[in-house]
């Protein structure tokens, strides 16, 4: 099991930024991409970036939604369990919970398998004020 502790939402004018992070625990050797999703009022959720890891070879490639081109940045720690989102020139359309995401794929952790499974973080709200 992987658990994932998000924090770093909060108030923000338009124009300001806020960093959010995601930290996960357990056993996250099957882990191949974190991501981040939004849940804006009234909306369905939706990715915000994600990125892959597995070190140099495989690591560090990111995706981004067309909204947030530019201004976000998603990044990891060295070891790939902490999860950062930097968000810039901040919206009021940006106002919504985000959540942290991690994909697990099929894979020998050494003793026992792993199959497809997504874990989810708890959410942290992020409100931008015009």
């Amino acid at each position: 099991q992987v658990q994932l502790v998000e924090s770093g939402g909060g108030l923000v004018q338009a124009r300001g930024s806020l960093r959010l992070s995601c930290v996960a625990s357990g056993d996250t050797t099957c882990i191949s991409t974190m991501g981040w999703y939004r849940q804006r009022p009234g909306k369905e959720r939706e990715l915000v970036a994600s990125i892959t890891r597995g070190g140099s070879t495989r690591g560090g490639r990111t995706n981004y939604a067309d909204s947030v081109k530019g201004r976000f940045t998603i990044s990891t720690d060295n070891n790939e369990n902490t999860l950062y989102l930097q968000m810039s020139s901040l919206k009021p359309e940006d106002t919504a919970v985000y959540y942290c995401k991690a994909v697990q794929i099929p894979c020998d952790r050494g003793g026992s398998l792993a199959y497809f499974e997504d874990f989810w973080g708890q959410g942290t709200q992020v409100t931008v004020s015009p």
